[in-house]
């Protein structure tokens, strides 16, 4: 179909630009329906580039409403890698906000979680122009292999209990649209729809996020496809994350937002810490390592690992705050401390300076 054509069925795109384009008083927001009509006609390029531009920058200013996200998210997943629903997975994490002020101490909390016998298959991407420490860069200095494809992380999840793929070998029109950044100069819907994404169909998705009230969207959100999409039974746990990743902040107060079926429920979650860390004036990703092995102490580091750990115990094992927090601890003290991975740490990998400048979500 070219992009000027249409069937008897699917309105022209243009009706759905003129819908979110029309200001502040005439214009509208699209139903579940609309939305996946049209994200089906971009992603299979019955648009002008024109079109697409107008289209995804029209929402940016405006915002997404949760009803539109629930129409997207279900247009992309009908393009996953479709071998990744396969895989043995307890839960899935989505890694796009990269780190600026601390190192993504989530990943220790996630190999623990991993020798505690779950299954997690973590995914993300560069995103451009944003100057951030993104966990793929992150692994390479560890000896960690990014997995190619649902072979690679079949055998990653059988050695070491958790795998991470690239966004663009899960679904490269998604991580194309992300891509668009170079070009706008600003972040489309893609990024929120690459954290809802759960491409291996895991029962459980954990997703950070960085501004206040996304929580609820995500929520929202996995509420509205639950009840569209008869074989859809994700759990969600969704929160603002340290720097938007996902990553309890034990610096600040959280409200955890679940959403199991199409139920919605919030958790408090008080600071661990009592008083702020002065951010480092570098990230050296060796300190991870250090950490695992017990060779560094590192307070915060501590209560960032088991602070996420708690929450991905709350999401799959649907235990209290309290409860979880004693498994948190637990599985900590008692992983296995020796470096499970065989290539070698990159000792004269570049500390990552978070003095620069970096882009704002």
């Amino acid at each position: 179909m070219t992009a000027n054509s249409t069937s008897n069925t699917q309105p022209e795109f243009k009706e759905f630009i003129r819908i979110i384009g029309r200001g502040q008083r005439a214009g509208g927001t699209l139903t579940q329906t609309q939305a996946y009509q049209a994200m089906q006609m971009l992603i299979n390029d019955e648009i002008t580039p024109e079109q697409k531009g107008a289209f995804l920058m029209l929402l940016r200013v405006r915002e997404e409403t949760a009803e539109e996200l629930a129409g997207f998210i279900q247009a992309f997943r009908e393009v996953n890698q479709p071998q990744l629903a396969g895989l043995p997975i307890d839960i899935d994490l989505g890694c796009y906000a990269g780190k600026r002020r601390h190192l993504p101490w989530f990943l220790l909390a996630v190999m623990a979680f991993a020798q505690d016998g779950k299954k997690v298959f973590l995914h993300g991407t560069h995103e451009p122009d944003s100057n951030r420490l993104y966990l793929k860069d992150v692994l390479a200095h560890l000896g960690i292999d990014v997995a190619k494809d649902a072979i690679q992380a079949a055998a990653q999840l059988e050695q070491y209990g958790f795998c991470y793929m690239d966004l663009a070998n899960i679904n490269p029109k998604l991580d194309a649209m992300i891509q668009l950044r170079s070009q706008f100069g600003l972040r489309s819907c893609a990024n929120t729809l690459a954290r809802m994404l759960n491409a291996s169909h895991a029962p459980n998705s954990l997703q950070g996020v960085f501004h206040r009230d996304v929580d609820r969207k995500h929520s929202r959100c996995a509420a509205l496809v639950n009840r569209q999409v008869s074989d859809s039974h994700t759990t969600i746990l969704c929160f603002r994350g340290e720097g938007g990743e996902v990553e309890y902040n034990p610096e600040r107060d959280v409200t955890l937002h679940l959403c199991q079926s199409d139920k919605e429920t919030t958790v408090d979650v008080p600071a661990s810490l009592g008083h702020w860390v002065v951010k480092p004036k570098s990230l050296d990703s060796k300190q991870l390592r250090n950490v695992w092995q017990g060779e560094e102490v590192n307070d915060y580091a501590t209560q960032a690992i088991i602070g996420s750990l708690s929450l991905m115990y709350i999401l799959t094992d649907k235990l209290s705050l309290a409860d979880a927090q004693v498994q948190a601890q637990h599985c900590w003290q008692e992983r296995d401390t020796k470096w499970p991975f065989s290539e070698p740490v990159q000792n004269d990998a570049p500390a990552y300076d978070t003095l620069g400048q970096h882009q704002a979500h």
